[in-house]
């Protein structure tokens, strides 16, 4: 199964994490974040971009075509997203997690924060894997 979350597998992100995926171009947000480090737990300040359900981060906010991202999150993929101050003891904390992992960021304010989780939860929403009717159990059907 490809990785959930790119930079948790200690791997760079690979070209097909992004393809098709013109980041450098109108993103639906986009913004600095302090992301915790994944094996070290070094906090470092990254620029980010949400488009198309993935959520990349680079070193500068020079974003061009020719750029490449550092990281890469399918946000589709993702169960959650809410605010972890009382979890980090940090202001503007929050995180996002898959079910088999959670990453930890801080925002520059709490509207940034607020705007970062509302903009994430869209996307979780847009791009997870669609519930089918054959999936969906009526227990009220039976009676």
């Amino acid at each position: 199964m490809e990785s959930l979350v790119r930079s948790l597998t200690g791997q760079d992100p690979k070209p097909q994490d992004y393809k098709n995926i013109e980041f450098w171009s109108s993103p639906e947000r986009a913004g600095w974040l302090t992301k915790q480090g994944d094996y070290i737990k070094t906090w470092r300040r990254r620029w980010f971009v949400l488009k198309q359900g993935k959520l990349l981060w680079f070193k500068d906010s020079h974003v061009s075509r020719a750029s490449v991202p550092r990281g890469v999150i399918q946000v589709g993929k993702c169960l959650t997203v809410k605010g972890a101050e009382d979890v980090l003891n940090k202001p503007f904390a929050f995180e996002l997690s898959t079910n088999q992992e959670t990453m930890y960021f801080l925002a520059d304010s709490e509207k940034e924060k607020e705007d970062w989780i509302n903009s994430i939860g869209r996307s979780i929403v847009q791009h997870s894997r669609s519930v089918t009717d054959s999936e969906v159990v009526d227990y009220d059907s039976n009676r």
